[in-house]
């Protein structure tokens, strides 16, 4: 059985509808994130699983039981914000056992609570000091050990790195999914941030309008998007319109040159009118003798190299359409305004 499970999840304000029959369930020690542009409805649906706002339709149930009414202080739930909510003039371990005090546990309880909570956030040593004395990165960790004290059912974090620079972030992500699954949390996540959702998360809800456009694991979901506007807020940029010329094996005529994916969608017949995307990833610099589908022949636009990629965006010699890849390394020795023949790897389109 689910631990959470939304039904049919409605909400407007005013004349506006921001979630739109939102259903999904979060397994017991699953990490789910709800990820998607700013309006797309998730900060509204964490609220509502939260108890601060309260659904037009739909119902919330926790192991089956509905708890769409419940009041928020009885749900169990733990709550860790982008803006960490300390309080200055406590200290590290006063922080920490805020909510144990809130929660009447005894005092020898509460302190080892608090020791074992911020060796697993690795600040141990640190229960005296002034939390105005710590960098944001620990100001973070100690805002998590204070969610986690009373042992919530379910942990939910909202946007809870956008105050981080990214360097910080990306070492907190690990982290943070080490000690959530180290705990068996189960966990809501929500950030606009996709490097965010792909590192923290077990499943991933792109949201979209207030509703879900695709739910999966990271891995399927950036590599098989269900949809155009899945392949663009993933910062797939290399998207073409194109004409079905063959089923088998398939082959794709677009303004680049012929393309031969992987698979196509069911239904699709021989003239159909086709979008697809290339990811950046999915492309080498051809062989000198290569020829066939997906070896493309593109003007080279411009260079950036990035350390262990570098970044070449073309222009189709047929069209003004430009395509952006990623290529191991320096990337070969070509210059702005040379033809390059680039081969596309047939796994790395993928036909809407």
């Amino acid at each position: 059985m689910p631990f959470l499970t939304l039904s049919h999840i409605s909400k407007h304000f005013g004349a506006t509808p921001v979630l739109q029959d939102v259903s999904l369930a979060v397994e017991p020690g699953e990490i789910l994130c709800l990820l998607g542009p700013s309006g797309c409805g998730k900060t509204t649906l964490l609220r509502i699983v939260a108890g601060l706002e309260t659904p037009d339709q739909g119902q919330i149930l926790v192991q089956g039981n509905v708890i769409t009414t419940l009041p928020s202080h009885r749900r169990d739930f733990g709550l860790m914000f982008q803006d960490y909510v300390l309080f200055p003039h406590m200290t590290v371990g006063d922080n920490v056992a805020f909510g144990l005090k809130m929660h009447r546990w005894p005092r020898a309880r509460r302190m080892a609570r608090v020791q074992e909570l911020l060796a697993l956030v690795e600040l141990s040593g640190y229960e005296n000091r002034p939390v105005y004395e710590l960098s944001g990165g620990q100001q973070q960790r100690v805002a998590l050990a204070r969610s986690l004290a009373p042992n919530p059912q379910l942990l939910m974090l909202d946007e809870p790195l956008g105050a981080l620079d990214r360097t910080l972030r990306d070492q907190l992500l690990v982290a943070l999914r080490k000690i959530l699954k180290q705990l068996g949390q189960t966990a809501l996540y929500v950030t606009h941030d996709q490097i965010e959702a792909f590192a923290v998360a077990d499943r991933v809800a792109l949201m979209r309008a207030g509703r879900i456009e695709q739910l999966d694991t990271p891995e399927a979901l950036y590599l098989r998007p269900a949809s155009p506007f899945a392949a663009a807020f993933l910062g797939m940029e290399n998207i073409l319109q194109g004409t079905l010329i063959s089923l088998r094996p398939p082959i794709i005529r677009t303004p680049a040159g012929l393309l031969q994916p992987h698979e196509l969608p069911a239904g699709l017949g021989v003239g159909a009118t086709v979008q697809l995307v290339i990811r950046p990833e999915g492309a080498r610099l051809a062989q000198e003798n290569e020829k066939g589908p997906n070896v493309l022949a593109l003007q080279l636009l411009h260079r950036s190299f990035r350390g262990a990629h570098t970044l070449m965006q073309f222009a189709g010699m047929a069209s003004a359409s430009e395509l952006r890849f990623e290529f191991a390394g320096a990337g070969g020795g070509a210059h702005p305004g040379q033809s390059v023949r680039v081969t596309i790897e047939p796994d790395a389109i993928v036909v809407f």
